[in-house]
C-alpha cells in the first residue's frame, strides 16, 4: 500500500504554537521535505525530533517531486513543511501534492499556523470575504498595476511584503486611496517583536518612515475594502475591456473615472494591467 503525504504547519514564530498533531506526525514520517532543512532542523531539535531532511523548494521541486512519490508509492510516510506556517501559502509544494493526487497517493493536512490567517485575525478589518495577493511584484510597472489593482477592490486584500520594500508600497498606495482607507501592518506576529497597527494609509505610511524598526521582520499588510459605492465591479471592467478596444488609455481612464467615482492615476494603473 503507498504511503501518505503529510502537509504540516508549523510555527510562524512562537514554538508553543505548533499542534500535538504535528508534533506526532513529525516524529513517525519516514521523512521530512522542507524549504530549507537547516532552517527547519534548528526548530525539530528544539522538538527532540532527528528524522531524515530532504529539501524541496522552488528550484528543485519539479524533479524531486518524482523521488518523494516514488518513495510514498513504496509505502514510506512522509511530510512536507516550509520554512515557517503553512506550506503552499507562498511557498513550494502545489507540484508536489498535485504529483502525489495523480499517482494516487494520499495527501493528508495537519493545519495550524498560518501568518495570512493570524493577521486577518488581529487586523480589525472586515473578514467575510477576502484576498489573499502574496508578495507584489518587486519593482517596475507590474508592481505599480498590482497596486492599483489592490486599490480598486471591493474586498480586504492580504499582502505579503519585504520589509525592504514595504515603505515604498505604502507611499504608491497612499496616492491611490481615499483619506479615509485603512491598512494594518501587522509585524513579527507571534513573536517578541510582534507589532499590529491600523490606521489610514497615509498615517501608518508616515509612521513606518519614521521608525526604522517598523522596516525590519517579517510583514503582512491588511488593506480595508473600497466603500462599496465607487468599487471596481465586474460590470466596470467589461465595460472597459470594450472601450479600450477603440480608445487610448488615458481616454478610458478619463471616461471611468467620471463613471465609477475612482481616481484617474489609479484607474491608469489599473487599465494598463487589464490592456496588458
Amino acid at each position: 500500500m503507498s504511503g501518505t503525504l503529510f502537509i504540516i504547519s508549523t510555527p510562524i514564530g512562537h514554538l508553543d504554537d505548533i499542534t500535538r498533531r504535528a508534533i506526532d506526525v513529525l516524529a513517525a514520517v519516514d521523512w521530512i521535505a522542507a524549504e530549507d532543512t537547516r532552517h527547519s532542523q534548528r526548530m525539530l531539535d528544539q522538538l527532540g525530533i532527528r528524522n531524515r531532511m530532504i529539501s524541496c523548494h522552488d528550484h528543485n521541486e519539479s524533479q524531486r517531486s518524482d523521488e518523494l512519490v516514488a518513495r510514498l508509492q513504496g509505502g514510506e510516510q512522509g511530510a512536507l513543511i516550509s520554512d515557517a506556517g503553512t506550506p503552499l501559502i507562498s511557498d513550494p509544494g502545489y507540484r508536489l501534492v498535485r504529483a502525489c493526487q495523480e499517482a494516487q497517493v494520499n495527501v493528508v493536512p495537519i493545519p495550524g499556523a498560518s501568518a495570512l490567517l493570524a493577521a486577518l485575525a488581529a487586523a480589525g478589518q472586515p473578514s467575510d470575504r477576502f484576498l489573499f495577493e502574496g508578495f507584489v511584484p518587486a519593482k517596475g510597472a507590474p508592481r505599480q498595476q498590482a497596486i492599483a489593482r489592490l486599490a480598486a477592490l471591493s474586498v480586504t486584500s492580504i499582502i505579503y511584503e519585504a520589509p525592504h520594500r514595504v515603505l515604498s508600497f505604502l507611499e504608491t498606495l497612499k496616492e491611490l486611496v481615499e483619506k479615509d482607507r485603512e491598512i494594518t501592518l501587522c509585524r513579527e506576529l507571534t513573536k517578541q517583536f510582534e507589532t499590529i497597527r491600523r490606521g489610514p494609509v497615509a498615517e501608518i505610511c508616515d509612521w513606518v518612515a519614521s521608525d526604522s524598526n517598523q522596516r525590519r521582520g517579517e510583514l503582512v499588510l491588511v488593506l480595508s475594502p473600497l466603500a462599496q459605492s465607487s468599487a471596481w465591479t465586474e460590470k466596470d471592467e467589461a465595460l472597459a475591456k470594450t472601450l479600450l478596444a477603440e480608445l487610448p488609455v488615458s481616454r478610458v481612464a478619463k471616461i471611468m473615472a467620471a463613471h465609477t467615482g475612482l481616481k484617474r492615476q489609479e484607474l491608469y494603473a489599473l487599465l494598463q494591467s487589464i490592456e496588458s
